[in-house]
């Protein structure tokens, strides 16, 4: 069944705007061009709530005994598609994505069977943007997604690379497919497409088995990617899915080995860890948060439904483009348990400011005082869990930017640190919203600002263990840069 054809004029198409990471050569990591700065009409942009990483009843299995492969349906992840575009329309959500597993001659299964269910989705949940992609099986690494930009040929391009370059997509399994290279190869094809896919990492350090001791995604390979393709690998997940694990005797996240700190993978929760040594660099590595939905935990599962408990808040107009032109310049923030619903950062000097994922150019002769603005919504009504959650602290983290880091495997920052924690008596209410200010002074270093939140007593987020998803909540900004010119 093929849905409506989208105009031309409908389609909002990325035009490769905004800042580039620069690899090559010394210094520092920034790229001249700023025109992110002015990237023209911003109206009607809003923070609308959305899951890039969700499952459906197309996350099966295959009977490998015949060829081509038989695909059965609901093995791993079962629910209808269109089911999960009602519970995320439900539960806020404003867009959504499928990112079913592949396997054996999975990309005929997607493009004949899956992408249909897709199209008649879109038409019965029109309220939710419905993208289509997968969780890619990443050559080397583990699983990303893989986000098609909404255009006529979308199952095309979909089933071009995913047949190309997943690493369990050959029958009979090609060993070939499971390198660095390969995955490089695939960066290279997506980047050089003239609708550019998105690609970002799924629990990056689910396979770590302890603080700073990687599985299968180490700091190389991403640094690896993001030079190849910095506008197509922009980040990992901050918050995985498989939140619900321990309202059934698991642990957050699936993370077996090594746990997540207050719902967060261990590359963006540890200060100075991974993530700060990544904008150290001045990438524009973003981080976001997802469901991972499988199955519900009402029903044995370790999952909550899409926006149920994580978000990922995107700063965007209600349309496909725009909304990947967020993720993609990391107009980003994430929350668990419906904590806030909206959070802006700017920093500000004279007459220049900037936003989350922009960069204030400070000019020198201007002096050199940089003033942090935070805002905040807290949530207006109960979480998924009927619960009413305050903010208790948020935390204003300053890390710098020294330029491009020699050490491919480092995961440390040294220079980022919390330099300011605020709590109720330090922000003022401006209508709806809370309002803290903090100044940097002397800024005479190219820097990055984020900021992150909780409804928690705890200075750090301390390691899971079997505690109430619903008592650790927390929200993670993605970060503001300052540039000295």
């Amino acid at each position: 069944m093929n849905g409506p054809r989208v105009s031309r004029r409908q389609l909002v198409k990325y035009a490769g705007v905004g800042a580039t990471f620069v690899a090559a050569g010394g210094g520092t990591a920034w790229a001249e061009d700023d025109e992110a700065q002015r990237r023209g009409d911003s109206r009607h942009r809003a923070w609308r709530a959305g899951d890039h990483h969700v499952h459906s009843e197309y996350s099966g299995e295959f009977d490998t005994s015949v060829n081509p492969p038989r695909f059965h349906k609901g093995a791993d992840a079962v629910y209808p598609i269109v089911t999960n575009a009602i519970m995320a329309k439900h539960f806020g959500l404003t867009w959504a994505m499928c990112t079913d597993h592949g396997g054996p001659t999975h990309s005929k299964v997607n493009l004949v069977l899956a992408y249909p269910d897709l199209v008649r989705s879109r038409q019965l949940v029109p309220e939710v943007l419905q993208f289509w992609g997968m969780e890619f099986d990443a050559p080397k690494l583990d699983h990303h997604t893989l986000m098609i930009p909404r255009h006529d040929d979308e199952a095309k391009m979909l089933f071009e690379l995913e047949s190309r370059f997943a690493k369990h997509d050959a029958f009979p399994a090609d060993p070939g497919r499971d390198t660095e290279a390969k995955m490089i190869e695939f960066l290279k094809a997506a980047k050089d497409m003239r609708q550019k896919p998105l690609v970002i990492a799924h629990h990056a350090a689910r396979s770590a088995t302890g603080l700073g001791v990687y599985g299968q995604d180490t700091p190389r390979e991403f640094r690896n990617g993001n030079n190849v393709a910095p506008d197509v690998y922009v980040g990992f997940e901050g918050a995985p899915g498989h939140q619900a694990g321990p309202l059934n005797g698991g642990s957050r996240g699936g993370y077996g080995s090594y746990p997540t700190h207050g719902g967060f993978d261990q590359m963006t929760a540890r200060v100075g860890g991974l993530w700060d040594s990544l904008l150290g660099e001045g990438r524009r590595w973003w981080i976001t948060a997802t469901s991972d939905s499988h199955v519900h935990w009402t029903r044995g599962g370790s999952d909550f439904w899409p926006g149920e408990y994580s978000k990922t808040y995107v700063l965007a107009r209600q349309d496909y483009g725009d909304i990947m032109d967020a993720l993609r310049n990391g107009r980003i923030f994430v929350t668990t348990g419906d904590l806030i619903t909206s959070l802006d950062l700017s920093a500000k000097s004279r007459d220049r400011s900037a936003a989350v994922g922009e960069t204030l150019f400070l000019r020198k002769r201007d002096g050199a005082d940089v003033e942090i603005e935070i805002r905040f919504r807290p949530s207006q009504g109960t979480n998924g869990n009927g619960d009413r959650p305050e903010v208790r602290r948020v935390d204003l983290i300053v890390g710098d930017v020294t330029g491009v880091n020699a050490n491919l495997d480092s995961d440390t920052n040294p220079t980022t640190k919390v330099v300011a924690r605020f709590g109720p008596r330090d922000w003022r209410r401006q209508g709806s919203e809370y309002a803290i200010r903090h100044t940097l002074r002397n800024v005479e270093q190219d820097l990055y600002a984020r900021v992150r939140g909780t409804n928690t007593d705890e200075l750090e987020p301390l390691p899971d263990d079997k505690e109430n998803p619903w008592t650790d909540l927390w929200f993670y900004s993605n970060p503001v840069f300052v540039r000295r010119v």
